[in-house]
């Protein structure tokens, strides 16, 4: 007996009409249809199908054998054969000639193969191992003709197989669809408009795979169809998955049903929820526009709306977008008694606080000293969230209350207990900004219950630090030393060891001065950073480790100073070289200077200064120095810091623009030789 004939399957046949997605195709026993067993199909026939050539395949369908045999005898014991291979062979995956020919797009050979056996009755519906037809292999390769072939084939044979089902439940439409094949789509629907009203397995629509897709043309072929559903997973609808596709989907979707708007999924959210989540204004007015009053209230299972979406993302357009339309919405509260400014504070979105909330006289009057259901105002869940720029717009720009009191008891200014978490940059910044705006620490706490600041983070960075500030501090006084014995010009040859420019040029001695200077303070900064690693007090630590900084900043600028002085008395330097250097230089300073700011303006820091000198209150101030003692010293600090950035920069434009910046340098007068 041939190898083939030793692997036999069952015809896997048709999905009857009305055929659910649970019901799975029954497999007929050889003993009631032995005429429709499948044998493994040959190689060659399996190449020649693959690669279209139709003659080939005939060839090797229709060739008789030498020795001539009794047709129906054949038939009966082991298929229908018509020579050196079978027309009902399949692959190992169950796959007749019909499936390798559509999911290769030839149709042509299609038509031959089903004309010349047509007479074998159910080739069209036959199922491969996933149940699927050869249709739901055209489909699902995009290829037009081929479905457009089996579809007319089927009209021919009175066989129904748009509305087959494969193992996951979809029909070839919903294969198209997911794909994006946006031209068999439109295919299939001018063929039966009754599968687009099919769910599969997973419950989800052609119209819903098609939205996923991001294929517009797929979704509009699907919306000819008054009856299609657009039911998606976990109650979604269509709409939710178009907010994050396009604003034209969305308009095609609304112009087809309007009524996809308003309705919710499995945890309350509707389409506009989804969109105010997405950021994208446009796709908000237009669900707006179409929607009813109600959807822009609703709120999802955690009882937010989709305004408090929209402020939890930052998306203070799309805000404003819903404000604009519907200007009550701003009172809606969420589950906690929270309103969207609430959120905005609790999630740090300072582009909401600022440009929302605060920029709308009525909104200010009515959100800033509005507390949830805690109690807590927005500046209070500000400060817990550790956010000092929103901190800072609510206090300065909209008059925020920071003396309000929550349910607990505490002020913003004693949840910062709570931000035990945020960084020492971070804390001194939500201090300093509280300070300034006249926030205290809560009356009803016992000051000996209060634990100060540790400022644990910055004693562990200053000890991960110390050693390699303390390498550089070291390179950077060997290099002022060696400077201080290679001078600019050189030493008289005559044998005194002098300075050839000593008393003839007074940039000489600033060059002289400048390099001892940097060689003292990069020894201070050594001195200082050891001290600060060896002491166990956070503030004496920190205290120390800020000034070893200060000194190294020092010793860089007037380093770099001396170098520039020996550079304009002994060569010829371009002066414009110089000004682009120094402004890189200058530049990178600001943004270290922006980094480290202890607030977000200037202003709140000289009000933040003035409070801490001259406030009357001064028994409030102590408090709050001895809970957090390192926020003056950083303020101080920092203040400092600018200061010498300043002044460098300054001595570095004027050095620029005097008579030793021209690029003329000093000529040296030879020494004369002594007479013999």
């Amino acid at each position: 007996m041939d190898h083939r004939r030793q692997h036999q399957h069952c015809v896997q046949l048709a999905c009857p009409p009305g055929d659910s997605p649970a019901t799975k195709p029954m497999m007929r026993h050889p003993k009631d249809d032995a005429a429709h067993l499948f044998i493994s199909m040959c190689p060659s026939l399996y190449r020649a199908v693959y690669r279209g050539r139709t003659e080939e395949v005939m060839e090797l369908l229709l060739r008789q054998k030498g020795a001539a045999r009794d047709g129906k005898a054949a038939a009966g014991v082991s298929g229908i054969r018509h020579g050196q291979c079978d027309i009902l062979e399949v692959s190992a995956e169950s796959n007749t000639v019909l499936h390798v020919a559509a999911e290769q797009g030839h149709d042509k050979l299609i038509q031959e193969l089903y004309h010349r056996f047509t007479e074998h009755g159910l080739l069209l519906s036959h199922r491969n191992s996933a149940l699927d037809t050869p249709l739901h292999c055209a489909a699902r390769a995009g290829h037009v003709m081929a479905v457009a072939v089996l579809v007319k084939l089927s009209r021919g044979s009175g066989e129904s197989i748009l509305g087959c089902r494969n193992q996951a439940g979809d029909t070839a439409l919903h294969l198209a669809a997911r794909h994006g094949h946006h031209v068999v789509v439109a295919a299939l629907v001018s063929a039966a408009a009754g599968p687009a009203a099919d769910l599969n397995n997973a419950g989800v629509s052609p119209l819903y795979l098609a939205v996923m897709s991001g294929s517009v043309q797929a979704v509009k072929a699907i919306t000819k169809c008054k009856d299609a559903s657009s039911a998606g997973p976990s109650s979604q609808n269509a709409l939710h998955a178009a907010v994050f596709q396009s604003s034209e989907m969305v308009d095609v979707l609304l112009g087809w049903r309007p009524a996809l708007a308003d309705q919710v999924d499995s945890s309350g959210s509707s389409p506009l929820h989804f969109a105010s989540s997405a950021g994208d204004r446009s796709v908000v007015h237009a669900i707006l526009r179409a929607a009813p009053p109600s959807t822009v209230y609703k709120k999802d299972s955690s009882g937010l709306s989709a305004l408090h979406v929209a402020a939890r993302m930052g998306h203070h357009r799309v805000a404003k977008e819903m404000l604009r339309m519907y200007p009550d919405a701003g009172e809606l509260r969420d589950g906690d008694g929270g309103t969207f400014l609430h959120t905005a504070c609790r999630e740090k979105q300072a582009s909401v606080v600022s440009s929302v909330a605060i920029k709308s006289r009525r909104l200010r009057g009515l959100l800033l000293d509005a507390r949830d259901g805690g109690g807590n105002t927005a500046l209070h869940l500000a400060v817990a969230a550790g956010a000092p720029g929103v901190v800072e717009d609510l206090l300065r720009k909209g008059g925020a209350r920071a003396d309000v009191v929550n349910d607990d008891g505490d002020t913003p200014f004693d949840l910062l207990a709570a931000a035990s978490t945020t960084s020492s940059f971070t804390m001194v910044r939500l201090v300093v900004t509280l300070v300034a705006y006249g926030a205290q620490l809560g009356s009803t706490r016992r000051q000996d219950q209060l634990a100060p600041w540790s400022g644990r983070d910055v004693v562990q960075g200053v000890e991960r630090t110390s050693d390699s500030l303390a390498v550089v501090a070291v390179l950077i006084a060997a290099s002022a030393f060696a400077a201080g014995f290679n001078v600019p010009g050189g030493y008289d040859s005559g044998g005194t060891g002098r300075a050839l420019l000593e008393g003839k040029s007074p940039a000489f001695g600033t060059f002289l001065f400048l390099d001892m200077f940097a060689v003292a303070t990069s020894v201070v900064a050594v001195i200082l950073l050891v001290y600060g690693k060896t002491s166990r007090s956070a503030v004496a630590s920190f205290t120390s480790f800020a000034w070893a900084l200060q000194c190294m900043w020092v010793s860089l600028m007037t380093l770099m100073l001396a170098f520039y002085v020996a550079l304009a008395i002994t060569s010829a330097v371009s002066r414009y070289g110089l000004m682009a250097i120094e402004t890189c230089i200058f530049a990178l300073q600001m943004c270290v200077t922006t980094w480290i700011m202890p607030a977000k303006s200037w202003s709140t820091i000289w009000r933040f200064i003035v409070r801490q000198r001259i406030s009357h209150d001064k028994g409030k101030n102590v408090i709050i120095k001895r809970q957090y003692p390192l926020a003056g010293a950083f303020v101080l600090h920092f203040c400092l810091f600018t200061v010498i950035t300043n002044i460098a920069g300054l001595i570095f434009w004027v050095t620029t623009d005097g008579r030793q910046g021209t690029g003329t340098p000093v000529v040296l007068s030879p020494t004369p030789s002594p007479v013999v």
